[in-house]
């Protein structure tokens, strides 16, 4: 009976060749037709690979370190090799080689530095990672995440102006500050700029107004400023946060209303390429931007919102964008961060349909929304001469 060691001794003729071509060819017969015999073989040949790698690699590791003492030796003691210094001269394959006094003061200091240049390194990695971590925490913390994905525009407002601007109208207006007090608390100062703005507009003539779900998210108090500086307390009567739109209410003592507005709340949806334009407060004065409507959706295919080719700011948010009749068709949102001039616009029909839900569920307190504008046909300085006393800063306190 054949041992293991019969068959490798075998298997081993084979590969060198050592058979005889009657037995050679009986052999791998039988490896075609033996299955168990043909795995055997296989493991055979696995085994011999992985030992004549492994020798291999053995022979070229003792290669490099017969080189490398060559190397050190020569180094050690340059000394001229004679027939009766060294009678049996050294081996042709391993070159004897001498050093430069440069590159031996390079090995001095490598072998004398190498553990603190290794911690120097490590340290400057480390450091530079530290660094990038380091400001993404702080853009992280400065922005907080979008509820839709993209770039919303409420604007943050500078606390050192603030405070100088505070400081200075208290020194010329003492006798002017007031309190401004609402349902959740109280606002320093109705000349305060709040902590967060963005723009409204205009909702009903009896002094409702709209404006972005992000600006007065988190609000302890509103204060909606027109274009003439007067303020008005305000709060929020209802927030649609899912199609970012936010309905706001005055509550100042003696407010008379706005009278009747100019624009029109387009129920339907704007033409593709439609040139439109929008008005808001990126800044203390009003803003007046156009563009036109570059796509029937907004951010990754939201069908609530447009796409608008207008460059639009901090601030922005919650702003009217109006067809060139004048006809409002939607609130801007926000814009994408990597594409130059991508802006989002919540659509108007979302806000007709938000408004006629609401004035179904409170017939009592229904919503008169204005069904005729006033400014088709007119120029563009009339139109915007009539709509600023309609647009306004809502300024949020936290």
């Amino acid at each position: 009976m054949q041992t293991e060691a019969d068959y490798y001794a075998l298997f081993e003729a084979l590969d060198r060749g050592e058979l005889p071509p009657d037995a050679r060819a009986g052999l791998r017969a039988r490896l075609a037709q033996e299955p168990a015999f043909a795995q055997c073989y296989a493991e055979f040949r696995e085994l011999t690979g992985t030992l004549g790698a492994y020798a291999s690699r053995r022979r070229t590791r003792q290669q490099l370190r017969d080189l490398h003492t060559a190397m050190l030796g020569a180094e050690a003691a340059p000394v001229l090799m004679t027939a009766e210094t060294n009678p049996t001269p050294p081996p042709a394959a391993v070159p004897m080689l001498r050093i430069s006094r440069v590159e031996r003061h390079l090995r001095d200091f490598w072998n004398g530095h190498r553990a603190t240049i290794g911690v120097a390194a490590s340290v400057a990695v480390m450091a530079v990672f530290s660094t990038l971590l380091g400001l993404e925490w702080w853009k992280a913390a400065r922005e907080k995440p979008s509820l839709y994905g993209y770039t919303v525009l409420r604007r943050e407002v500078d606390k050192l102006k603030q405070g100088q601007r505070a400081l200075s109208r208290n020194l010329s207006q003492l006798d002017a500050n007031t309190e401004v007090n609402s349902g959740k608390g109280a606002v320093r100062d109705a000349k305060d700029q709040g902590k967060f703005s963005g723009t409204g507009f205009a909702l009903t003539a009896d002094g409702y107004l709209v404006t972005s779900y992000h600006v007065i998210q988190d609000a302890d108090s509103l204060v909606v400023e027109g274009r003439d500086k007067h303020r008005y307390r305000a709060e929020s009567v209802y927030a649609d946060r899912k199609h970012d739109l936010a309905i706001l209410r005055i509550t100042e003592a003696g407010f008379s209303g706005f009278g009747r507005l100019p624009y029109a709340i387009k129920p339907t949806e704007a033409d593709l390429g439609e040139r439109v334009y929008t008005l808001g407060y990126p800044r203390e004065d009003i803003v007046y931007g156009e563009g036109a409507l570059s796509a029937r959706s907004g951010f990754e295919g939201d069908t609530a919102f447009y796409q608008i080719s207008i460059p639009v700011n901090p601030g922005n948010s919650g702003g009217p964008l109006l067809d060139e009749r004048g006809n409002l068709i939607g609130i801007i949102s926000g814009r994408q961060a990597d594409v130059q001039s991508a802006a989002f616009a919540t659509k108007s029909s979302y806000l007709v349909r938000l408004v006629d839900s609401l004035s179904a569920a409170r017939p009592a307190q229904a919503y008169h929304l204005p069904r005729y504008g006033q400014l088709a046909g007119s120029s563009r300085p009339r139109q915007l001469h009539k709509l600023q006393d309609f647009v306004f800063v809502v300024k949020v306190y936290e």
